[in-house]
């Protein structure tokens, strides 16, 4: 089982870093001639939440939901790969899911690709606490199911 967990924790890296670097979806192919950053946390999910009568709904969940979603995979995936405490505790996932996330939001600055923003960090970060949630309610109901 934790071969499985390492190759679908391998597999999401990669379609993490896809969808991060080179997706024409995302806007990812789109080099811009300028550094772009926000550093002022809530500033962005506050614009998106205010503007979503203008930008839609869709446009606003995408952005805020979609950040929180696509890092859950991350909390669900890296405790489950490894019986080491160091990777399957509350703290640990954090740290890691916050670090994971500041090195893409640090590579898309230095590529000019995308933008350095601390809203995706926080909202990633959330995303692989509740990825952390998941697994440990699943670990829960199975180990109760097995009693």
């Amino acid at each position: 089982m934790r071969m499985f967990g390492k190759i679908l924790f391998i597999l999401y890296l990669v379609v993490t870093l896809y969808a991060m670097f080179f997706s024409e979806s995302l806007d990812r192919t789109m080099v811009s001639d300028e550094y772009r950053y926000n550093l002022v946390l809530f500033k962005e999910i506050n614009r998106f939440w205010r503007m979503r009568h203008t930008y839609g709904w869709q446009i606003t969940i995408m952005n805020l939901a979609g950040n929180v979603a696509f890092f859950m995979p991350f909390g669900f995936l890296l405790p489950s790969m490894s019986r080491e405490k160091i990777v399957n505790n509350f703290v640990s996932v954090t740290l890691l899911t916050m670090v994971f996330s500041m090195l893409i939001e640090t590579a898309q600055l230095v590529l000019k690709v995308g933008a350095f923003d601390v809203d995706d960090i926080f909202l990633n970060t959330v995303g692989g606490l509740l990825g952390y949630i998941v697994l440990k309610i699943m670990k829960l109901f199975m180990k109760n199911r097995n009693k």
